[in-house]
């Protein structure tokens, strides 16, 4: 019920919101390209290169290209349109779904399963990233769920192999998004409290009798070395990137302070306070604004709240209390809350889409409450925690609805605009025209979008946001001498990059040329979004 509830939602008018810059920069148009034979654009350069093969490492100096492997059997088979592209974080998502319900029934019973299954299934914040998955990188949602999975079968099996696939699993979230070491940070904090606290540690001095009462230093050694190793080997295309080009070294090292959006990384406690504002945010659903319309479930977070107290005061209530009851419960909230703490150092800025990976945990945390609840209050329990769920579910499937209908009318605002595919078509059909484009989020869905036959040329520069660099000039002169080419610009309300338009004006007019526009690509509103012009003596 809870896969089908998902993929209902997630499935349905896929083609919409229109493609992201990110969805195809950062998996399509290099599955694109290796799958056609086209040179590959790849990210700084470094690749993998086999023969005529070029296999990139990255796409991003913080994601890697798991993705773009990932996409290239569906677009193989599907061919290359947004729907297939899709389907592949639709399949992640659902992957997700099945493994968190597998979790949670090994940590708190089958109560617990049934509530996250059905949570995790109809969340707008679910449903809606995973359709464009590859935006968010939720294959790192998958990866963290498997990483809890093996560890839970780790220690119960204490088979080599498991620690091995744990520590590879690991190592290729942290090349999928650096931000996977939040999940590993958090998740070894847990397991460390958990060793100490069960007495796994070694020099514990619980009776010897007991099974796993202590743990010899020689087998953690061994356990971690495996661990270590198989994680390097999962993240060796990254330790490759950066051997080559220290972009990612580089990265982290010019955002330490003031990240590139301008996060004061050393204000702890506010950026802290606005992670911690936004789990209300993720719960409720309201910030896909660029869908259409503002839908949220506001008792989300309430019920969230209530579900968590519940779960205590039941287990407090009752005799006996049994530790190992409240435990997963405990561990999920500390590995919510570390994840979170974490969060507040960014090299880019505070997401919200940075919590597309914590999202199944939160509502994994939910569910473990429900089912200690059950367990302690028995039928009355059981009661509270079907009225809890039921009012949750039906607020997230009214924000699900809205959220449709808003898109079947609007198909999205911005950089998530169906106007994409218009600019895309019509650029299409200008023949061999150059094409430049002068703001960012144009260039990769253009290129997927056409299978390669147009390929924008950014010449905006990434330096400054308020204004061109002093290169400007020198990059856009060769083509203003060029009569047929096509110059792309955003509608001013949603330009990025500012000032290139007013730039190329004045270059223009130095040249004794005029500023012409050919089209007026717009939104489904009648909003103008995409505007197309070419210089004119």
């Amino acid at each position: 019920m809870s896969l089908g509830l998902f993929l209902g939602f997630s499935l349905y008018q896929l083609f919409l919101p229109g493609l992201h810059s990110d969805e195809a920069r950062e998996a399509g148009v290099n599955a694109m390209q290796l799958l056609r034979g086209l040179p590959v654009d790849a990210f700084r350069g470094a690749a993998i290169r086999v023969g005529k093969w070029a296999f990139p490492l990255m796409v991003q100096d913080y994601i890697g290209s798991l993705n773009v492997y990932l996409e290239i059997p569906f677009l193989a088979v599907g061919g290359i349109r947004v729907t297939t592209l899709r389907l592949l974080p639709v399949l992640t998502a659902a992957l997700t779904l099945l493994l968190t319900h597998r979790v949670a029934d090994r940590l708190a019973g089958p109560v617990a399963a049934t509530v996250v299954a059905l949570l995790l299934a109809v969340s707008p914040s679910f449903v809606f990233w995973s359709r464009q998955g590859i935006f968010v990188t939720n294959i790192t949602a998958l990866l963290a769920m498997v990483a809890v999975w093996l560890a839970l079968r780790a220690t119960r099996r204490d088979l080599l192999t498991d620690w091995a696939m744990l520590g590879l699993v690991c190592g290729l979230g942290v090349w999928a998004k650096l931000l996977f070491v939040w999940v590993i940070g958090a998740g070894a904090a847990v397991a460390l409290a958990a060793a100490l606290l069960n007495g796994h540690w070694p020099g514990n001095k619980r009776d010897e009798r007991l099974p796993g009462a202590r743990r010899p230093a020689s087998w953690w050694l061994e356990r971690v070395a495996i661990g270590l190793a198989s994680l390097l080997v999962g993240v060796l295309p990254l330790l490759v990137f950066n051997w080559r080009t220290r972009g990612t070294v580089i990265a982290i090292l010019s955002n330490l302070g003031r990240s590139y959006y301008g996060v004061n990384n050393a204000d702890f406690s506010h950026n802290f306070a606005r992670r911690v504002t936004q789990l209300g945010t993720l719960l409720r659903g309201d910030h896909f604004w660029y869908l259409g319309t503002v839908a949220a479930n506001r008792w989300a977070p309430w019920l969230a709240g209530v579900s968590l107290a519940l779960a205590c005061i039941a287990w407090g209530i009752r005799t006996p209390r049994r530790s190992r009851d409240l435990a997963p419960l405990v561990g999920g909230m500390l590995f919510v809350a570390l994840y979170v703490a974490q969060s507040a150092f960014t090299v880019s800025d505070l997401f919200v889409t940075h919590y597309a990976t914590l999202l199944p945990f939160v509502l994994l945390s939910v569910g473990v409450a429900a089912g200690v609840a059950v367990r302690a209050l028995g039928r009355v329990g059981a009661v509270i925690v079907l009225v809890i769920a039921l009012v949750w579910i039906a607020g997230d499937v009214q924000a699900d609805v809205r959220y449709h209908q808003a898109l079947t009318a609007t198909g999205g605002h911005s950089a998530h605009s169906d106007a994409i595919y218009r600019l895309a078509d019509y650029l299409a059909h200008q023949g061999s025209r150059p094409v430049i484009a002068l703001d960012w989020g144009i260039d990769a869905p253009v290129q997927f979008l056409t299978a390669g036959r147009v390929n924008p040329v950014e010449l905006f520069g990434y330096d400054r946001l308020d204004a061109p660099d002093p290169g400007f000039e020198e990059r856009v002169a060769p083509f203003t001498r060029q009569p047929k080419t096509l110059y792309v610009f955003h509608a001013p309300e949603d330009t990025v990059f500012r000032g290139r338009r007013q730039a190329l004006e004045g270059i223009a007019r130095e040249a004794g040329l005029h500023v012409i526009e050919e089209k007026v690509i717009r939104e489904r509103t009648l909003r103008p979004l995409f505007i197309v012009v070419r210089l004119s003596p």
